[in-house]
């Protein structure tokens, strides 16, 4: 059986015609966006599971991504600049023009800043 996929606009329509329940099942798809409209708008899903659709994994905003325990070498202020250093240059070589070295720096800040955290 083919599987029902909904987005945050399907489920905008469906109650807007009305309909206050969607039974989910292996078959039906809810994105995440779709999950939390139906919340916010009062729909009430009936699930065979209880959890609602995980997150996709974002490892460029998890909070842990190095554990400094198992590698403290990360840790080392004078390795992260030259991480920083290295991955900016990688990039630029890269993309060129395409990116902005301002916001480039920002997020590669973001993510070495992460590093070792626990």
């Amino acid at each position: 059986m083919p599987k029902e996929f909904y987005t945050e606009r399907d489920i905008e329509d469906m109650v807007k015609c009305g309909t206050t329940t969607l039974e989910l099942n292996d078959n039906v798809v809810l994105t995440e966006l779709a999950y939390e409209r139906a919340q916010r708008l009062g729909m009430q899903l009936i699930a065979l599971h209880d959890p609602p659709p995980a997150a996709p994994v974002r490892p460029y905003i998890a909070k842990e991504v190095v554990n400094a325990q198992t590698s403290p070498a990360l840790a080392a202020p004078s390795l992260l600049v030259d991480l920083r250093q290295r991955i900016h240059a990688s990039v630029m070589a890269k993309m060129g023009t395409q990116v902005d070295p301002v916001l480039l720096d920002a997020i590669i800040d973001r993510v070495v800043d992460t590093l070792g955290r626990k």
